[in-house]
């Protein structure tokens, strides 16, 4: 519990999380990096809704950060679909329903 609000994984809602990006293809608009508290590993796009601009943060095994650091063209499929919305399921925080 959040004050007097419940904690909901589902939304994302009292997730803090420490990004720390390692690398950004300004071009392609994407970039690679660590969440530092759990150490996973995440790929982020830029995404907006009615409201705001924010990043999407799509978990990443170890082996594609190394892959995608050595050789960022090899991200670029990946990157595709996290923009059309198909690895959803990686997704480290699940959005709210006003996506587009």
């Amino acid at each position: 519990m959040i004050g007097n609000l419940p904690f909901a994984p589902e939304t994302g809602f009292g997730i803090q999380m420490k990004l720390k990006s390692i690398f950004t293809n300004e071009t392609e608009y994407f970039s690679i990096g660590l969440e530092e508290t759990s150490g996973k590993f995440y790929l982020s796009i830029p995404v907006s809704n009615r409201l705001v601009d924010y990043e999407e943060h799509n978990e990443i095994p170890k082996a594609c950060f190394d892959r995608y650091l050595e050789k960022p063209d090899s991200a670029l499929e990946f990157v595709e679909q996290c923009r059309n919305q198909r690895m959803d399921h990686l997704l480290m925080i699940k959005p709210g329903s006003d996506r587009f």
